[in-house]
């Protein structure tokens, strides 16, 4: 796989498995190689998936003071492409490759006042930011988005860390997030951080790109796994390669390839970077667009796709879509 991060691979043994919120197990992991996680860091690691090394990536919600230990939650997505099915049959004395943490959601202080969005598992990324900025003093409110109280990882013990400053909006108690609401909380001298699902996220980017704050006070990371429709096997071709592949429910156009012996650029592999570019020559069905990457209207320019998250859905009949990689 190519990559321009400098990573490094160690060795991560399970030493705690709690179950957090329905659907949601935490997982204590030990380091061989320990080494710091910033706020907003993330690891990856290797999670087999129907006899296939897959690479996942997790937030990592925390750390234990001498560094060997991190704290990661997944939730078991109803439609996984089988990492979170994988990694919630994980027990104690398991061990897997892990990268070290790896920094791509870096927190910076220095706003005069700060907005946490998270929704659903999101929660995970903004923890220790939150944290950190109550530490600091600065002015913050925290909001979190779930469809149910029984959804919500961390709940208890947010609440009763973060007081006033936590607004919870739960779907099935009838407290829903409003994205109009929200905006009119943020000042020019505001910045927020967000992560959840990508209905959320483009609806936040959306509102935020019709007013005049500054776009670079907006700051998020994506799951790459959700997008706007339920995952589909379809067929890509790269021409110039010769290759023709189906790419699996829970694969993605990148494994795909990988998996057909193609050296595909890629990086964050959550939508984000742009690395995994590809041109698109034509194809049929609809495109599911999961990046943060594009904006809304080259997505509906249909050029290009970020072939690190995005897939194809049917219309009716097989989808296909070929492609000339960058």
């Amino acid at each position: 796989m190519a990559a321009t991060n400098n990573e490094v691979w160690q060795t991560g043994t399970i030493i705690a498995v709690v179950d957090m919120a329905s659907g949601i197990k935490q997982f204590v992991i030990r380091q061989s190689k320990p080494a710091k996680a910033a706020a907003g860091s993330h690891l990856d690691l290797m999670i087999d998936i129907e006899g296939q090394p897959t690479r996942r990536s997790y937030s990592v919600v925390a750390q234990s003071e001498d560094l060997w230990d991190l704290t990661i939650s997944v939730f078991q997505v109803r439609n996984s492409r089988g990492g979170s099915i994988a990694m919630h049959q994980l027990t104690p004395g398991d061990t897997l490759n892990i990268t070290q943490p790896i920094q791509n959601f870096p927190f910076r202080f220095g706003a005069k006042r700060y907005l946490l969005l998270a929704g659903g598992i999101g929660i995970t990324a903004l923890m220790e930011m939150a944290n950190q900025v109550k530490r600091s003093g600065v002015d913050y409110e925290f909001h979190y988005v779930a469809r149910s109280r029984q959804a919500m990882a961390y709940e208890a013990d947010l609440a009763e860390l973060h007081g006033s400053k936590m607004n919870l909006y739960i779907d099935d108690e009838g407290k829903t997030f409003d994205v109009s609401k929200f905006m009119d909380l943020v000042t020019p001298d505001t910045e927020v951080y967000m992560c959840g699902p990508i209905r959320l996220m483009d609806e936040v980017r959306r509102t935020w790109a019709a007013t005049d704050l500054d776009i670079t006070n907006l700051r998020y990371e994506t799951f790459g796994a959700s997008g706007w429709f339920d995952p589909e096997e379809f067929l890509v071709r790269v021409p110039e390669k010769g290759t023709e592949v189906l790419v699996g429910r829970n694969q993605t156009i990148v494994e795909a390839l990988e998996g057909a012996g193609l050296d595909v650029m890629s990086d964050c592999r959550k939508g984000e970077c742009g690395l995994c570019e590809a041109r698109i020559i034509r194809h049929t069905g609809t495109i599911d667009h999961r990046d943060v990457f594009y904006s809304e209207q080259q997505k509906t320019e249909g050029e290009k796709i970020a072939c690190c998250v995005s897939r194809l859905i049917s219309d009716g009949s097989a989808a296909s879509i070929d492609i000339i990689l960058s």
